[in-house]
């Protein structure tokens, strides 16, 4: 996913854009703007400074051939950008742009500003997803297949079960990236070590009012080794990237030939081998699969950028910024799949009743032993419904005839009983209930991101 064509794309949902060199140096602006606009309301700059500068600074008024001819002299990110706004500010209101900050307060506030917006589009998508995922639990909360644990039948379940389950972890997710954002998207202002040096105690409440012009919270101790907060966010997207990953591969999974109890979107036209032409694959959940791994990879590299020495460290900087800057973009492509995929899935209620017939009766078992269990004991009854199971399988019996040979079953259930509890649309326990639960639960919290 991360470098493919625009073209192949599902709907860019504008991430990428966010990280383009405009937006990045618009944000920039944007942090001068509100430390000028912050710092005449505290008579620390002229006022008409600060009007002017607010005036100026947008993107499209700077010459990029400036910026890029100076970025290639100095080596440096944010000097070309002041020198250019100074110069295109009138008299000597350019002399009070990025008064007693150092670049790093610059440059990592803007980019958690970017990040923030990153964030609003990410919550947007899960808003979608639940709303999709919403309408699946209830439409198909009756709809019987194998229940499967370690990749065998295990006793019955519902497809609208599975999807409340998907609901339930993402509800969480929202829950985590709501419940961080005012320690993540945090305005900095220490200065060149931090220290605050430059400004004084009063960069605090220049700190404070920045916040609150960019819509973000502020540093409570605005060090420029503090990388925890963007080390959170990372971890936060490689948890959502992981249940993505897990969706992706059951859809995956379900949609093989051999189980067929679903298929993700396949557009007309849609070519899935340049040799074989019966193809239909499952392209969406494979990218969603392929990019939550490398979201769950970047968590590391932000756990290591968390490494900084003494009051700053480049390197850790330039770590931090390419794993969020990857987490973000591809969490945005992983998302709009999941819509998308979700938008259009096609689910075959006929196949799944098949599968669950696969074992001749087997997948009620624990059914037949409960049952038995009321008049022997379970443990009785494990063992006589065992050795019928097993029997079932070696001899290739049908099962409710070799449990009509074991004596401690044929002798208190009716081949009659036998075949009710042998009837696996009995045996869903509640997952109808659970179904309406995630339903409801992800609309509520769709209509909260709304």
């Amino acid at each position: 996913m991360q470098g493919e064509p625009t073209s192949y794309r599902v709907g860019d949902p504008g991430i990428r854009d966010l990280f383009s060199e405009a937006s990045r140096l618009q944000s920039w602006l944007d942090v001068e703007v509100a430390l000028a606009q912050a710092q005449a309301e505290l008579e620390i700059i002229p006022q008409y400074a600060a009007d002017e500068i607010t005036s100026k600074a947008k993107f499209e008024n700077l010459d990029l051939d400036n910026i890029h001819a100076a970025l290639a002299r100095t080596g440096h990110p944010i000097v070309p950008l002041v020198w250019e706004l100074d110069r295109i500010c009138e008299g000597d209101s350019g002399g009070y742009i990025h008064w007693g900050a150092t670049t790093q307060n610059i440059t990592q506030t803007g980019k958690l500003l970017v990040i923030k917006r990153a964030h609003g589009i990410f919550l947007k998508q899960l808003a979608d997803l639940l709303a999709e995922l919403a309408d699946l639990a209830e439409h198909t909360k009756d709809m019987v297949l194998p229940g499967r644990t370690h990749g065998q039948h295990a006793v019955p379940a519902t497809f609208g079960y599975k999807v409340a389950v998907w609901i339930d972890e993402l509800c969480r997710h929202v829950g985590r990236l709501r419940g961080c954002e005012d320690r993540v998207f945090v305005t900095m202002l220490g200065g060149g070590a931090g220290t605050l040096a430059s400004l004084g105690e009063i960069g605090l409440e220049i700190q404070d009012r920045m916040a609150v012009k960019l819509g973000m919270a502020s540093m409570p101790l605005p060090s420029r080794t503090v990388g925890d907060h963007m080390a959170e966010y990372v971890c936060l997207l490689g948890l959502l990237a992981a249940t993505c990953s897990k969706i992706g591969r059951e859809v995956y999974t379900l949609m093989k030939d051999e189980f067929g109890e679903v298929e993700e979107p396949v557009p007309e036209g849609t070519v899935g081998s340049s040799t074989m032409p019966q193809k239909r694959n499952p392209k969406l959940a494979q990218d969603i699969v392929a990019g939550a791994a490398q979201v769950r990879a970047l968590v590391p590299l932000a756990l290591e950028a968390m490494q900084t020495e003494h009051e700053a460290d480049r390197t850790t900087s330039v770590m931090m910024n390419s794993a969020i800057t990857q987490a973000c973009t591809l969490t945005g492509d992983i998302l709009q799949r999941m819509v998308n995929l979700f938008a259009g899935i096609r689910v075959f209620p006929e196949r799944m009743r098949k599968n669950l017939d696969l074992s001749g009766g087997l997948i009620m078992a624990e059914a037949v032993m409960l049952e038995l269990g009321r008049e022997i004991g379970r443990q009785k009854a494990h063992d006589a419904v065992y050795d019928a199971a097993q029997a079932a399988v070696l001899e290739n019996k049908a099962f409710s005839d070799t449990l009509a040979e074991v004596e401690e079953v044929s002798s208190r259930l009716s081949p009659e009983r036998i075949d009710e509890l042998l009837d696996p649309t009995r045996y869903t326990g509640v997952c109808s209930v659970f179904a309406e639960r995630g339903a409801k639960q992800a609309r509520e919290v769709a209509g909260s991101l709304s």
